[in-house]
């Protein structure tokens, strides 16, 4: 435990420096993949040599190559390509803000002037960007969740709160040709999130709206609306203000979605995940934290929304949930 953070450097280190790249081809001496990548060649000589320690790269006579998981996983243009995760999973935001984890938890949240809850945080366009390696098949297993419901609709109104790269609304959109997008988040994430909708062949059936998801005004009324991987941000009554406002704008039988990491009964040694996940959240905000399957269904009934069904995603440690607006619920009140 002690030394994993040198493993991460190293992983981090390769592929900024493209030396998974420069090996693509085929093996390759320390001096070819120095001259390839604009590197000294004894600090390249040694960065690969402790990949090979790491099994990343095998070593010949006088050669480097790479390794069966850097090869499916660590060059980039490869379907498996999953190298900048390493800007979200292990980015320089959460490595700095680590090392104020002692004061964090003596203060019982954020210490940090920069953190998840300060408008417009850098960290959320690398999230954007390099997010959907994970995001990808989540939202398909929301999409397909929605698909026999969504299909017998004539149109389909979609709100993502806090969209991100929007590849849960984009996602659903390709599922269903008579969606209409709706995509809120800072403007400088919009205008990644933009780049996806082009690349996914949705974009004539997006719209954005920039701005704070607890203010800023939603329109509506919406068939849909998602709130992914954010409600973890606040605690169990700001979360609840988030879905109250998300209610207020979906049409009755409309779905909500929420996606996200979410602590069961298991004890923490058999389900690590989300328990780690709470740390990033006590030293990136107020009162964040992983909620429990109870925590959102206790959530979303004092929202006006049914029973959700809770769906698994495999290999992920994250959790669909979707429930139906009820007809007869009151609209709750919403401020902002």
């Amino acid at each position: 435990m002690m030394l994993a953070y040198k493993q991460t450097a190293l992983l981090r280190t390769g592929v900024e420096l493209g030396v998974f790249d420069a090996l693509a081809e085929g093996p390759a001496s320390d001096y070819q993949v120095a001259r390839a990548c604009g590197l000294d060649p004894r600090g390249a000589r040694l960065l690969l040599n402790a990949l090979a320690g790491l099994g990343l790269l095998t070593v010949g006579e006088h050669s480097f190559a790479l390794g069966p998981d850097a090869a499916a996983h660590l060059v980039r243009g490869r379907p498996g390509y999953v190298g900048d995760m390493t800007k979200v999973m292990s980015s320089s935001w959460e490595w700095d803000a680590l090392k104020s984890l002692p004061d964090a938890v003596r203060r019982g949240g954020t210490v940090l002037d920069w953190h998840a809850e300060t408008p417009e945080y850098p960290y959320w366009q690398d999230f954007a960007a390099y997010a959907g390696a994970v995001a990808a098949p989540t939202a398909e297993r929301a999409a397909t969740a929605l698909d026999a419901w969504a299909g017998t609709r004539t149109q389909l109104r979609v709100l993502d709160v806090a969209c991100g790269h929007g590849l849960y609304g984009f996602t659903l959109a390709r599922h269903q040709p008579q969606a209409q997008v709706w995509s809120l988040d800072w403007e400088t994430v919009l205008a990644v999130t933009r780049q996806h909708a082009e690349r996914l062949g949705v974009s004539d059936r997006v719209r954005t709206i920039a701005g704070d998801m607890f203010t800023t005004p939603l329109g509506g009324p919406y068939d849909v609306v998602m709130i992914t991987n954010v409600l973890h941000h606040f605690s169990e009554d700001r979360g609840t203000e988030l879905i109250r406002r998300a209610a207020g704008v979906t049409a009755p039988g409309g779905r909500i979605v929420l996606v996200g990491f979410t602590v069961d009964d298991r004890p923490p040694d058999l389900d690590p995940e989300p328990h780690l996940f709470s740390i990033l959240m006590l030293l990136w905000t107020f009162q964040g934290e992983v909620h429990s399957v109870r925590a959102y269904r206790r959530m979303l009934a004092s929202s006006g929304f049914g029973e959700p069904e809770v769906l698994t995603v495999p290999s992920l440690p994250l959790r669909v949930i979707i429930a139906e607006r009820l007809p007869e619920a009151r609209p709750p009140a919403v401020t902002g």
